[in-house]
């Protein structure tokens, strides 16, 4: 489709306000506070800030084996493969940080 650039062009000035009003009431009249909510999802939703001083958590923490080692600049525990090497201190980097 060809376009003529040497027409002229409608600024939109006039009408911008009425414009933007019309759609903000548009907007309005869409948008509804009623949310749907399927009960049986909702029970075993936790919300931010829910207490949970009565809860328990049961992890099993193994210890370093002999073949890991913790980055000391991400602080994560990496395989062997991924020790990149050893920053200005001696202490481990994984690959990821040192690039």
């Amino acid at each position: 489709m060809a376009t003529d650039y040497d027409a002229p062009r409608d600024s939109g000035d006039e009408s911008s306000d009425e414009s933007i009003e019309a759609l903000k009431s548009q907007r309005e009249d869409k948008q509804s506070s009623a949310v749907d909510v399927d009960p049986e999802a909702v029970e075993g939703l936790e919300l931010p800030g829910a207490d949970l001083s009565g809860e328990e958590l049961a992890v099993q923490v193994l210890p370093l084996q002999q073949d890991e080692f913790t980055c000391m600049t991400c602080f994560l525990v990496h395989h062997r493969a991924q020790l990149a090497g050893e920053d200005k201190n001696g202490q481990p980097i994984c690959r990821d940080c040192a690039s």
